[in-house]
Order: C-alpha cells, then structure tokens, then sequence
C-alpha cells in the first residue's frame, strides 16, 4: 500500500519537521512524549504487511507460504524517555476499538498518570484509534489535546 505524494507536501512535511525540531530543544518536551502501538505475531512467523517494508537495490523474489488461522497473539505497547509500559496481552484474537479502550481505561491510562500528570500520548492511525468510543474517552480525560 503506497501513499501519493503530492507537490505541496514537501512544504507541509518540512514545516512539521522544523516545528517538531523546535519542540525537541524546549526543555522537558520530549520527556513528556510517550508512544504507542499493537503488533500481532503469528506462530508460523507472518508477518503483518501493513508494518514489514523489504527494500533493497534488487528485488528479493521473496515469497512466505501463507497458513491459514495460524495463531497469534495481539500486543500493546508503550514507551516513553525513561520507562516502557507493557508489554500488554489482548485476550481477544483480533484488537478491536473495544478492547483498546479498555486497555487504554484499565491499564495505560492509570500508569501514565501515576507517573506524571504531564504527558503527550502518541497513537498512529491505526482505525482502532479512532473508534468513536476511544476518541471520547481520551478527549474526556486529556482535554484540549
């Protein structure tokens, strides 16, 4: 899956990059960030084509067997400047909106602000983030954000 880049994109890319830069030196900044993310493992050793790029200066020909209903397991994880919360298990065999909010309310959530009251969560865009749910759970509990 590619994303087309368009002309006016180097422009709104490079703005980002020398704001975030800009963020980066402010004192304390980038301890606050923490990031987030799920990865599911399969036993057979799939691996998600959404997150594995292959690049090289050649085509690899390479080419995995793929095997049905192997099993898996689904994982979050976060990290911040001095800790890593996780690694956390889903029960369920797929990670739904449901299930990450419930993560999110029962487990990361509480230690992110155990350990500070001043923190910027990271998600990707993952569909699961923005489950309806998920969205009002976070805009409740980190308002203005």
């Amino acid at each position: 899956m590619l994303q087309v880049l368009n002309p006016q994109d180097h422009n709104l890319h490079f703005h980002f990059c020398v704001d975030y830069q800009q963020r980066l030196e402010e004192d304390g900044f980038a301890e606050k960030l923490v990031f987030s993310d799920e990865a599911t493992f399969h036993v057979c050793g799939k691996a998600n084509r959404h997150n594995v790029c292959i690049w090289g200066t050649e085509n690899p020909h390479g080419m995995m067997e793929h095997i049905r209903e192997s099993p898996k397991v689904n994982v979050l994880c976060g990290t911040s400047s001095c800790k890593v919360y996780g690694p956390l298990f889903f029960a369920e065999p797929t990670a739904t909106g449901i299930n990450y909010l419930d993560m999110l309310q029962l487990w990361l959530m509480p230690q992110l602000q155990e350990n500070s009251k001043d923190f910027i969560f990271q998600q990707d865009g993952a569909l699961l983030h923005f489950h309806f749910d998920v969205c009002a759970h976070l805009n409740a509990n980190l308002p203005g954000c």
